[in-house]
């Protein structure tokens, strides 16, 4: 009997951490609601719990804060990231004033790379997607450059923009540190 006990404990816990995993892995609590982070429809990372992030735990601001800044009040922050753009524009370009009216600091870094990479007039392109009736990165390249592969040119810039501003956030985040 002991014996019989023991093995249907066993297999009874095994069952509850196999259950507890699956359900981990599905992204839903005890209630049947999603916790943690999940994806959006456009790929991008949302939380749903009600958890602080580790990011906004550790530096003090939370997302939303730092998404409502401007790309401007950004680059004012981060002073990293300022310095490694001024060499994408000419010489005395005022980063602040050539940032104003994007939707955020990842789409003016990413024209920012694309007008160094193809050569396009950052103030073409930059009154292509702020101007009276915007377009997106990708369409304003083909508008201002139909030779080029403008999806492809699109999808490097935004990496050369993801990338960079991940460095320079550590950076100053190293920086800060010291």
């Amino acid at each position: 009997m002991k014996r019989f006990t023991l093995v249907v404990s066993v297999t009874l816990a095994v069952w509850l951490l196999a259950s507890e995993r699956a359900t981990a892995q599905h992204g839903h609590g005890p209630s049947g609601g999603p916790v943690g982070p999940a994806m959006s429809q456009h790929g991008q990372m949302q939380d749903h719990s009600n958890r602080p992030s580790r990011e906004s735990s550790q530096s003090g601001s939370t997302n939303q804060e730092h998404q409502k800044m401007t790309a401007s009040e950004q680059l004012d922050r981060n002073t990293h990231l300022a310095t490694q753009l001024q060499g994408l524009f000419p010489a005395g370009t005022d980063l602040k004033l050539a940032s104003s009216g994007f939707k955020n600091l990842g789409q003016f870094v990413a024209a920012a790379h694309v007008s160094h990479n193809l050569g396009i007039p950052f103030d073409q392109l930059k009154a292509k997607m702020t101007g009276d009736s915007p377009v997106s990165l990708g369409k304003a390249i083909h508008e201002l450059r139909p030779e080029a592969d403008a999806k492809g040119e699109t999808k490097k810039a935004e990496h050369e923009a993801k990338e960079e501003i991940k460095e320079a956030e550590a950076a100053s985040k190293n920086q800060a540190t010291s």
